[in-house]
């Protein structure tokens, strides 16, 4: 039976013609470049497929490079926010100590801090028990403190030193209502008791018959009777004056100078030993 199709020539003659072909075709394009006008035809053709290709490719380097962007923006951003917040740290810092370096040379340059022996204590704790006013210092026995020594700032008498420890001591603050010192009106001598009344911003003058010439205005010193506090250092001024016929003391009220409620910095005082013979004579004398 006659096949409907005749074969073709064999495929090995197919492939020696297609390479004869292809071989003619090159040697004919590098020698006589002869398909220079159908490559530029060709690459104009298909240019936009290879540009259609690549969009997709272009498309996610695009995003991913944006995405890039914005992590390191965001990384970056952060990192400046941590330095921005340290270093504002660091100003405040800065702040504080300038603050605390002004304090103390108010403290040591006050006109009421004088000769004595001295050492700066810084309050360490403040006592929570609403019916007592004491505060503890970061200085004690080792540094020579000493029950009942002075306690002053640049303000005024701040109290006495009511415990010491080894390394730390109680400070019995002015405004105590255990604590009492005697002062005297700076306007005309006169010495009278004043006591704490347990309020931060007041003390009270003990025992005054009404007609003694106390003003409202005049400040009080302690007047270095009793052998406890140096004589000259401000105590409070007098805010209220008033009496009752019926009473035998007036009610005198007075402000103290020191504000009891912003203690940082104390100084302690050892009275000289001038200062305590005076005071023994004036106690000798009562």
């Amino acid at each position: 039976m006659k096949p409907i199709f005749g074969r073709g020539p064999s495929l090995q003659l197919r492939l020696f013609l297609a390479i004869l072909l292809s071989v003619g075709l090159m040697l004919a394009d590098s020698r006589l470049d002869a398909f220079a006008n159908v490559r530029y035809l060709l690459n104009s053709a298909i240019s936009p497929l290879q540009y259609a290709a690549n969009l997709p490719r272009d498309l996610l380097g695009g995003v991913s490079g944006q995405f890039s962007s914005h992590r390191r923006l965001l990384a970056e951003n952060k990192a400046l926010q941590r330095d921005l917040l340290v270093q504002q740290s660091d100003v405040l810092l800065l702040e504080q100590l300038k603050q605390e370096n002004q304090r103390l040379r108010e403290l040591l340059g006050s006109p009421f801090v004088r000769d004595e022996k001295k050492l700066i204590a810084e309050v360490m704790a403040v006592d929570s028990d609403p019916y007592s006013h004491q505060v503890m210092i970061d200085k004690g026995r080792v540094d020579g403190v000493y029950e009942g020594q002075p306690v002053i700032n640049d303000k005024g008498i701040v109290g006495q030193v009511s415990y010491v420890g080894a390394h730390n001591s109680r400070v019995l603050l002015l405004i105590d209502p255990t604590h009492a010192i005697p002062v005297q009106v700076v306007r005309n001598d006169i010495r009278v008791i004043a006591s704490g009344s347990g309020q931060i911003d007041q003390i009270q003058l003990e025992h005054v018959p009404s007609s003694t010439d106390i003003e409202v205005g005049d400040l009080l010193v302690s007047s270095g009777l009793g052998g406890r506090y140096p004589e000259g250092y401000p105590v409070a001024n007098v805010t209220e004056f008033s009496f009752d016929n019926k009473r035998p003391f007036a009610q005198i009220k007075a402000k103290p100078t020191v504000q009891f409620d912003r203690l940082r910095y104390l100084l302690l005082v050892w009275p000289t030993p001038r200062e305590t013979l005076i005071e023994g004579e004036f106690n000798s004398g009562e």
